[in-house]
């Protein structure tokens, strides 16, 4: 499993279609945010006094995040989405 470092979250895209006249849409190009699942999140970030502030997400949390945000990467045959918390807009309840 990826362990993220810093202020940086992995994260697992839901991947939806949507089908029009017969065909599908890919999701990637349907909108401008995606939603996604927080798999992991780094420490967090330290201030400049030293001090260590967590992230404002945990995991399980669903999110909201700016679709062409981030990195996608590969564990296996898992494909992840790896952002730093300045890119989710929301959580999602």
């Amino acid at each position: 499993m990826l362990k993220p470092l810093g202020d940086r979250v992995v994260l697992k895209v839901e991947e939806k279609e949507q089908k029009v006249g017969g065909f599908v849409i890919a999701g990637n190009g349907q909108a401008a945010t995606k939603t996604a699942e927080v798999v992991a999140v780094g420490q967090g970030i330290r201030t400049l006094n030293g001090e260590l502030v967590a992230l404002s997400v945990k995991e399980g949390d669903k999110v909201l995040v700016e679709s062409h945000a981030g990195v996608e990467v590969k564990d296996g045959d898992e494909a992840y989405l790896l952002v730093s918390e300045a890119n989710i807009l929301a959580v999602v309840e």
